[in-house]
């Protein structure tokens, strides 16, 4: 099993600089619209809050888990939405202090699963590195709206790396969750990192491929940004396809931007 050590490092670094971010706003400023439809900054780090709560009970009480997940269930679709309409409301300080104290608690928790141990979540099981990779892109994903929503351009980091491996990972998920066949062959991944390096999944031939640069992926997969305004590049049918609808979250497909 991977060592989440390096993974739950990105995290709280990527939750630090989100937590820079907010730690100023006046009060009123929490409450300024960001660009999913209805969320506010408070809402982004409601949902947060809200998701590391029962990413911890993943860790420390699979039965809390479990009766979240069978409540979530009565309501799949709309169960993520009302815990951030919930949690919104609490005074930005105390919202802030909450998800400092619960964030802490989880990555710390990470790092004492034992070898082999799997964490149950609303998809498959994942290890402790896969639970903070997965963590580290929605944190980013949700950072980026609250950026967006403040006029902030953030700059890309090498932790950007972890989230392209999950959206490349996330492929064939992103057909299936779509009703449609995953492709058999394997797809070859280039990108251009922040520090102009080149990262690559898969084979060097492979005859479908997708190039273009890493920040701009990482949108694409979080369905931040519209693809007609990113550097990604498809070759080849079924990586023209992927890219209309990769996610490298879990759930429904969304909408997007």
């Amino acid at each position: 099993m991977a060592d989440p050590g390096p993974m739950v490092a990105d995290l709280r670094a990527e939750s630090d600089d989100l937590d820079a971010l907010v730690a100023p706003l006046a009060a009123a400023r929490w409450a300024d619209p960001t660009p999913s439809p209805g969320w506010s900054v408070a809402h982004q780090i409601a949902h947060l809050l809200w998701t590391d709560r029962v990413a911890l009970l993943s860790v420390t009480d699979e039965p809390g888990f479990a009766a979240v997940l069978a409540e979530a269930m009565q309501d799949p679709v709309g169960f993520v939405d009302a815990g951030a309409e919930e949690l919104a409301t609490t005074p930005p300080a105390e919202l802030l202090g909450e998800w400092r104290t619960t964030r802490k608690r989880l990555h710390d928790a990470l790092l004492t699963v034992d070898a082999g141990r799997k964490l149950p979540w609303f998809g498959p099981p994942m290890s402790p590195a896969s639970m903070a990779t997965a963590r580290l892109m929605e944190t980013w994903a949700h950072g980026l709206d609250v950026a967006d929503a403040l006029g902030v351009k953030r700059a890309p980091a090498a932790r950007l790396r972890s989230i392209a491996h999950l959206g490349v990972r996330t492929r064939d998920y992103a057909f299936t969750v779509n009703q449609l066949t995953p492709p058999s062959e394997p797809f070859l991944v280039e990108l251009r990192a922040p520090d102009g390096d080149t990262w690559s999944w898969g084979p060097a031939d492979a005859a479908q491929r997708v190039t273009g640069t890493a920040e701009d992926f990482c949108f694409l997969v979080t369905q931040r940004r519209p693809r007609g305004a990113l550097d990604i590049t498809a070759h080849g049918p079924e990586a023209q396809r992927w890219l209309e609808i990769a996610q490298a979250f879990a759930g429904p497909p969304g909408p997007g931007r």
